[in-house]
């Protein structure tokens, strides 16, 4: 057992022992961020409450929320709590809705990354020299280097491919004996697809480390079967210092892991702010403890999911562990009265043999009313009232849309883009 950890004493304290080092930690943080930044301290002084008033983790409820656009206002750095020169990187996210997200970093956050993505390494199962291969892209993007930070730290052999030239990748693999594969969800899902192309397979791949997506079961089970590898959910965002940061399921597969000796995580009813209740689903609410450049302080993820535990695992942590992410906030669709998530039709689709795993739901307005297409990539045994018929069961109502060969909906580099709008012109977007 003692394998699957990089850190075991921190991974398996008591709760108590987790409690008390949040409280001493958000007394520190709280102290870091109202002396060193201008924009943070304004924001507790209009709350009425200094660094003094915060004695405990349960104290985290006099602090000020912060979200996205809190950043976005002061874009680039100034929400920074580290001198300029202290810095030693950046990442960003990638602004598609708006201004980007900067995350500075230290030399100590760059550690602290590197640590809670080393544990995640070991939890997955990886050991000390397996050829760990890296598939997200190296630069502003937080994947590739986040997976890379925390390879170097869990002394993996490094692969660092990059993004994209699938046939190359399922190369390297091959030739370097790939035990551990990193990406993106929709990535590994492409990866599956040009090996059956090839009719090739990857026997020495064992493990796979996805994220930066919304990861349904069906899916999980549909690259468990396809890779014949064990698939694990990592969890991550820019503001709370780049993939892995709050950390992944384990081999358990029975919730994803936070690694409260660094967060803070409170579940909140988005609309009035108050916490939900265990099982509840809600609003992730992140604080971090132990980050200096840029810890956030009741970061409003915006993610939905709930509290799955917060007993031992049978893996051995005692951290907490939340449901998977079902969607967000504010990517709920309502068509035609009916609210439901991406991921819920991911699900239904997937319920169908021979439907591919790439989709598009496209959103158009007729005349003030909006309706939903949905395409789908599937094998010619599939039709569209199959397709049709699954979807109305799965949302209450019947989409239009088409069904298309396997490999021919536009695919895009990094994250797949599964929600489109389309235009009065006719226009895509």
């Amino acid at each position: 057992m003692s394998g699957l950890f990089f850190q075991p004493e921190l991974e398996t304290a008591s709760i108590d022992q987790l409690r008390a080092m949040q409280s001493e930690r958000l007394k520190t943080i709280a102290r870091h961020v109202y002396t060193r930044n201008p924009v943070i301290r304004a924001a507790f002084e209009a709350r009425g409450i200094g660094p003094g008033d915060i004695r405990s983790v349960e104290d985290i409820v006099k602090l000020p929320l912060m979200n996205k656009e809190s950043f976005r206002m002061h874009y680039p750095l100034g929400m920074c709590c580290a001198e300029p020169n202290a810095l030693a990187e950046m990442h960003m996210s990638s602004g598609s809705t708006g201004t980007p997200v900067v995350m500075p970093y230290t030399l100590d956050d760059l550690a602290q990354w590197g640590e809670c993505m080393a544990r995640c390494y070991r939890m997955a199962g990886a050991r000390a020299g397996d050829p760990t291969q890296i598939t997200p892209s190296f630069g502003l993007f937080n994947g590739g280097f986040g997976m890379y930070h925390g390879a170097r730290a869990a002394g993996l052999f490094i692969i660092p491919a990059g993004a994209g030239n699938t046939a190359r990748q399922i190369r390297l693999a091959k030739d370097f004996d790939t035990r551990v594969l990193t990406g993106v969800v929709s990535y590994g899902i492409r990866i599956m697809e040009v090996l059956d192309e090839m009719k090739e397979r990857l026997p020495k791949l064992e493990i796979g480390i996805f994220g930066a997506e919304v990861f349904s079961d069906s899916l999980k089970t549909k690259m468990r079967s396809g890779l014949g590898i064990d698939v694990f959910d990592i969890y991550g965002m820019t503001e709370t210092g780049g993939v892995g940061t709050l950390g992944m399921d384990c081999t358990a597969h029975d919730g994803i892991h936070v690694w409260e000796d660094h967060y803070i995580i409170e579940i909140l009813q988005p609309k009035t702010e108050i916490p939900v209740a265990d099982g509840q689903e809600g609003e992730l609410v992140i604080t971090s403890l132990t980050r200096q450049a840029l810890p956030v302080i009741r970061f409003r993820t915006g993610d939905l999911t709930s509290v799955r535990s917060r007993q031992r695992c049978g893996c051995g942590r005692t951290h907490i562990r939340l449901n998977p992410i079902t969607g967000r906030v504010d990517d709920m669709l309502i068509i035609k009265g009916v609210n439901f998530f991406p991921k819920q039709v991911e699900q239904a689709l997937m319920l169908i043999p021979g439907v591919g795993s790439n989709y598009q739901i496209i959103i158009e307005d007729k005349d003030g009313v909006q309706d939903v297409v949905i395409n789908v990539e599937a094998a010619s045994t599939v039709t569209g009232y199959m397709v049709e018929k699954v979807l109305k069961e799965a949302l209450g109502f019947s989409p239009q849309g088409d069904v298309y060969p396997i490999g021919t909906l536009p695919r895009q580099e990094g994250k797949a883009k599964r929600v489109f709008y389309k235009d009065e012109d006719g226009t895509i977007r």
